[in-house]
Formats: C-alpha cells, sequence, structure tokens
C-alpha cells in the first residue's frame, strides 16, 4: 500500500513538473519564439502554448513601445561648436523572429546605435539648426535609425531631442548675435520709415508748388505751431520765393489803383 502510494505521488510530481514545463500563457502582448532542439520552428502565442519539455524552448518577446531616455551625448556640430545633447526615441519589436535570432540583445543594441546615430546626424547640422530645426532633426535621425533597426525586426515610431545644452560663452556670443540682429532690424525699419516719409513729402510739394498761395498758407500754418511752443525766441527763415510773390501782388495792386 505505501509503496503503491508512493509511486502514485512520484507520478503526480512529475504529471505536474511535466506540465509545468509545457504550458506557457502568452499575454496579448507578448510572443513566444520557440526553438526544438535548437532550430528555430516557429512564433507562437498570445494565449496559451504548448512546449515538449526539455525538446522545445522559447524567448518571450514584449511588442509594447518601449520608452528608451538616449544620454546625454557631446556634438560637435558643423560650424565647430560643441554642444551636449540629449534625446528620447521610441520604439517597438514588429518581428519576434528577426529580434531574437539576428541581434543579441536586441534592447541595447538599439540604445547604443541611437547614441551613434545621434552624433552622426547632427554633427551634419550647425548650432543654429539645431535650435531652430528640431522637428526636421527629430525626423532625419528617426529615418537613420529605422533604416539600420528594420533589420532586426524593430520599428523606430519616433524621435525627440530632449535638450541643447551650450557652455555660457557660447549663451553669451548668442545674447550678442540676437541684439545685434534686433538692432539692424531696427535701423532697416527706421531707414524703409525715413524713405516713406520723404517720398510722402515730395508728393507733397509736387502737389503744392503749382500754386503759390498754397506754400504760403502751408507756411504760415507751421509758423502757427510753431508759436505754440514754448519757446521765448523763434528764429526761422524767411523763403524769398514768398517775398518776392508778395512783392508782386503788392505791385499788381498798386498798378490797379
Amino acid at each position: 500500500m505505501f509503496i503503491t502510494a508512493g509511486i502514485v505521488a512520484v507520478i503526480v510530481i512529475l504529471v505536474v513538473y511535466i506540465a509545468v514545463l509545457a504550458i506557457r500563457i502568452l499575454r496579448e502582448y507578448e510572443r513566444a519564439v520557440v526553438f526544438t532542439l535548437g532550430r528555430y520552428t516557429g512564433t507562437k502565442g498570445p494565449g496559451l502554448v504548448l512546449l515538449v519539455p526539455f525538446v522545445q524552448q522559447m524567448v518571450r518577446v514584449d511588442l509594447r513601445i518601449v520608452v528608451d531616455e538616449v544620454p546625454s551625448q557631446d556634438v560637435i556640430s558643423r560650424d565647430n561648436v560643441s554642444v551636449k545633447v540629449s534625446a528620447v526615441i521610441y520604439y517597438r519589436v514588429v518581428d519576434a523572429e528577426r529580434a531574437v535570432i539576428q541581434v543579441a540583445a536586441y534592447m541595447q543594441a538599439t540604445s547604443q546605435l541611437a547614441q551613434t546615430t545621434l552624433r552622426s546626424v547632427l554633427g551634419k547640422h550647425d548650432l543654429d539648426e539645431m535650435l531652430a530645426e528640431r522637428d526636421k532633426l527629430n525626423t532625419d535621425i528617426q529615418d537613420a535609425l529605422d533604416k539600420q533597426t528594420d533589420a532586426w525586426g524593430i520599428k523606430v515610431s519616433n524621435v525627440e531631442i530632449k535638450r541643447i545644452d551650450l557652455d555660457d560663452s557660447m549663451i553669451r556670443a548668442i545674447a550678442r548675435q540676437a541684439e545685434a540682429e534686433r538692432s539692424r532690424r531696427a535701423k532697416i525699419i527706421n531707414a524703409e520709415g525715413e524713405q516713406q516719409a520723404a517720398q510722402k513729402l515730395v508728393e507733397a510739394a509736387q502737389m503744392l508748388a503749382p500754386v503759390p498761395q498754397a506754400m504760403q498758407l502751408r507756411y504760415l500754418a507751421t509758423l502757427f505751431e510753431i508759436a505754440g511752443e514754448r519757446s521765448s525766441t523763434i528764429v526761422f527763415p524767411f523763403p524769398i520765393d514768398m517775398m518776392q510773390t508778395w512783392a508782386s501782388q503788392l505791385g499788381a495792386a498798386r498798378d490797379g489803383k
């Protein structure tokens, strides 16, 4: 009796052990890359997966998007400016077979590749492009990464440059450049205003020139504006043309008498 019970207990334990080795349950976002005697025999999952104990083994692969932060990298721009750039990449496994067979530790490999690609792509651009065209640089880095990781069954869905750090001297140089640019724009706007004002004055002079009386009225109106200021002494030139006009008018009046 005791021997029979012992045998049954051993059999039950063996069955449970074999069942533990044979039965795998995969979640919706997981896949199992199955090897039979060391050879790839298929990708299974999700759900219940049955394996032949001691003959088949599986490697579990997560298909969800992985968020990997690329540590700060020293980058020398095309115009020889040294900056520190950090980024974040988003990728996921689209082919579990290639991710397991074609590369060892695909997550570490993708992270290392992202660091070298970040330095390589940004090194082809000037500092101004890094600061002003970040979206374009993100796309360039993503395309470069995606082409290289495609052979591993990995899809890089997005790359975002996180920070671009400059040293203090470069920050001061950029501030001086921005101030000079603002001063240049102010001078251009002022010159354009002077040009427009001069053009309007020319047009006004051309309109007033055929009518001497209009010039006189404009002159008297200007004198009236000057007289309204808080100045005790007013010095102004007297136009010779106006004097001649007045003299001719007085002469005509005398002749009429």
